[in-house]
């Protein structure tokens, strides 16, 4: 039920509107004076507050001035027995929803309560949408390519520099572009996320920049297209590498012109996006095959990002596996649990093919399959991270020859790093390679340089 706060000095105003809401299926409440309201105001939430601007002592503007200086606040609708143009104006300055005059309509009444709850509605929605976008920004893990990618972040996400972000699927590319979203200047603007892979190629061109009512079989109605819903914010365009050549055509042209027209249309809209792309291909090789542009490899590479695969920061698996036990133990309204070490144990030798989202999949099944377990042991955990513990794998992980071998050759790096305790020299000595060489190398495979 929602609450409405009637504040009008003229008691059979406030029980005539009390009756008639209450009628409505509204909760009513009333005041006679600006600061019995903000007292209530003060003690109990309320959806939407009628003002009267005329009331003894404090006056209904200057009570709406508080009343918009309160945490959550809610929308306010003015009443006037003598409204001009300039007291509507000014209420509506300080933030009023609407203004009504006496004596009342009240069917207009009516339908401005319930359009102020819906707005109200609205607010808590958008900020509920932005916590969870925080959390989506929140990259967990300690380890050396980790801290790394953090920092990347920071330096360059206040800009509007186009990203491409590379990594084995389930790494976390998507979460990499809600973090450089959420540090962005666009941080208040709108994040839309397009999925290249998982939409059929005859649909994608409509998908991202819209058609119009007629326009193909099956368009009833005319649709706004992801680049639109984008404009001041950031485009997110998953698994870029599988877009089809005529589509990465027509987005190459978006990119250079920074406008488009939408599928059946002659009307050119311009837009101001910022595009974030991912994908968990080689596009150099895509390139050669001829499966993607170069022109538009450019435009989208401008800053590359690699987001390492878990098993090459095994560190973070422990700090991943606490975090998902507790998000999904609040998620199910479980106690909190705790995980043994010999579990974590267990965790650490496996391989983790899916990467982090695989881990997110095991915590989630052992949360929901034991219900009442607070401290899950190696037993708990699925019997294929038994079987495989310890294995590398037979490289079905790797969706191509070139990552098998970038894969091998970090590992075999780090390893040499590791028994070279870190020297850069002595490393690249041992390796058989001039040491501009190996920095060179170690760039390239994301392994970070310590001076």
């Amino acid at each position: 039920m929602h609450n409405i706060l009637i504040v009008d000095d003229e008691a059979g105003i406030r029980d005539s509107l009390a009756g008639i809401l209450a009628d409505e299926g509204y909760s009513a409440a009333s005041a006679g004076t600006g600061d019995e309201c903000l007292a209530l105001l003060r003690k109990s939430p309320f959806d939407v507050v009628l003002l009267d601007v005329w009331l003894p002592g404090v006056d209904g503007l200057e009570t709406l001035e508080r009343i918009r200086e309160l945490d959550n606040p809610p929308e306010v609708i003015m009443i006037s027995g003598h409204g001009t143009i300039e007291t509507a104006v000014r209420a509506t300055k300080l933030g009023a929803y609407d203004f009504l005059e006496k004596p009342l309509s009240l069917e207009k009444t009516l339908i401005l309560v319930k359009n102020a709850i819906e707005s109200k509605k609205l607010q808590r929605e958008n900020v509920d949408l932005k916590k969870q976008l925080q959390v989506k920004s929140i990259i967990v893990g300690d380890s050396i390519p980790m801290k790394a990618l953090r920092q990347q972040i920071g330096l360059m996400a206040p800009t509007n520099g186009r990203v491409l972000i590379y990594g084995e699927s389930g790494t976390g590319k998507e979460l990499v572009a809600h973090a450089i979203h959420a540090q962005s200047l666009r941080k208040d603007e709108t994040f839309v996320e397009v999925n290249c892979a998982a939409i059929p190629e005859d649909l994608i061109e409509s998908e991202l920049f819209g058609h119009y009512k007629g326009s193909f079989p099956g368009a009833a109605t005319d649709k706004e297209g992801k680049f639109q819903r984008a404009h001041g914010g950031t485009l997110f365009l998953d698994e870029v590498g599988d877009m089809s050549l005529k589509t990465q055509s027509k987005v190459l042209r978006t990119l250079e012109e920074q406008r488009f027209t939408p599928v059946g249309s002659d009307e050119t809209i311009t837009v101001d996006v910022r595009v974030i792309a991912s994908t968990n291909k080689d596009l150099d090789e895509e390139i050669s095959r001829g499966n993607f542009r170069e022109d538009l490899f450019y435009r989208l590479n401008v800053i590359p990002f690699s987001v390492p695969p878990l098993r090459e920061r095994k560190e973070d698996v422990v700090l991943l596996a606490r975090h998902f036990l507790k998000e999904f133990s609040a998620a199910y309204g479980r106690r909190q649990r705790e995980i043994t070490d010999d579990a974590v144990e267990t965790l650490m030798r496996y391989a983790w093919p899916g990467n982090v989202r695989e881990l997110r999949n095991v915590i989630e099944r052992i949360v929901i399959m034991n219900p009442t377990t607070t401290r899950f042991d190696p037993k708990h955990l699925p019997p294929l991270l038994h079987r495989d513990g310890g294995r590398r794998g037979s490289g079905a992980e790797f969706s191509t020859l070139h990552q098998a071998r970038a894969a091998y050759e970090r590992d075999y790096i780090l390893k040499k790093l590791d028994d070279n305790h870190g020297n850069i020299s002595r490393t690249a000595e041992v390796l058989g390679l001039e040491r501009s060489h190996l920095y060179r190398k170690m760039k390239t495979l994301g392994i970070a340089v310590k001076e």
